[in-house]
């Protein structure tokens, strides 16, 4: 620099971290209820390592009946918002998502809800 021949080296190190989502708790079981009766339950996502906002999409079961029908009985709700946000102290804010499950068929399964964030992880 400024005409001096002297070189310098940087050297960097570095971590990646891919953000991940845990669940509190880890499993879920809805308690059996007469048919058209609402069973629910509240969970906590648990958002780590995301630098920037993301949005939260669910995917939920479509149990299929011993008719062949599919039905729809999951219901998802985000009482304060789906979106992934960085706080000031670089940590990820939790969420808060209910899930409730109405039938008026008899339905008994074991399935995946699935959430998905922008980047599709």
């Amino acid at each position: 620099l400024n005409d001096n021949p002297s070189h310098y080296k940087i050297t960097l190190f570095g971590t990646v971290k891919s953000p991940k989502i845990n669940f509190d708790p880890p499993f879920l079981m809805l308690m059996p209820v007469p048919l058209d009766m609402k069973t629910e339950t509240a969970i906590n996502i648990i958002p780590q390592d995301y630098l920037r906002q993301s949005r939260i999409q669910v995917e939920l079961p479509e149990p299929e009946l011993e008719d062949g029908d599919r039905i729809y009985p999951f219901t998802v709700q985000f009482p304060e918002g789906e979106n992934i946000v960085l706080s000031a102290d670089g940590t990820n804010k939790e969420l808060i998502c209910r899930i409730s499950f109405t039938s008026s068929k008899p339905v008994s399964f074991l399935g995946n809800i699935y959430f998905i964030d922008e980047e599709e992880n």
